[in-house]
């Protein structure tokens, strides 16, 4: 399958803000679709989480590694596609880690929802009503912002948020606030 390319803000705001459409049927177009963006976040293992909108596709799918604590802990499953996902309940907010692919290097803490009930279709059209919890809300509130037009810098409630990681001396990494890094 075909690798597709990762879409960058703010070269390609457009793309990234335009809402996405329902899909209608689990085809051979949706199957494939599905198969290319398991492939371009597995070719992306700094990734957990990938939106259909962010290789240009505007349907309502995303696909997401699940089991990650956000902060480079913990082990991901296996690659998890949901189609047409729709948040019947959210609870819990809280500020945690959010990044993205489409901001390479770029991190923030937001406030999302800890616990999410969702239903939508599984990636052989069979539906679907799960609830995720933890970091595993966030990740899911993430992506299905992705299909709406919302970016994680749309959440972010203060400048002083921002921040990119870098390793330190001991090998593990830290957070860096934007103030103090070098331009």
């Amino acid at each position: 399958m075909a690798i597709r390319k990762i879409i960058l803000f703010p070269k390609e705001e457009s793309a990234l803000r335009k809402k996405s459409q329902p899909v209608r049927v689990v085809n051979r177009y949706v199957k494939t679709l599905i198969s290319n963006m398991k492939d371009t976040l597995a070719d992306h293992p700094e990734g957990i989480g990938l939106a259909a909108p962010q290789i240009n596709v505007h349907s309502r799918v995303i696909v997401v590694r699940l089991g990650s604590k956000g902060d480079g802990e913990g082990e991901p499953s296996p690659i998890l596609a949901l189609i047409n996902p729709e948040i019947i309940e959210s609870k819990e907010p809280k500020k945690d880690f959010d990044g993205c692919l489409s901001f390479p290097g770029l991190f923030a803490d937001t406030i999302r929802p800890h616990y999410l009930r969702v239903k939508g279709l599984d990636e052989w059209g069979k539906p679907f009503d799960r609830v995720f919890e933890d970091f595993d809300a966030v990740l899911v509130h993430h992506e299905i912002d992705h299909l709406e037009g919302v970016l994680f810098i749309d959440r972010v409630t203060s400048v002083n948020d921002f921040y990119h990681l870098k390793e330190n001396e001991d090998g593990k990494m830290v957070r860096v606030p934007m103030s103090l890094v070098k331009k």
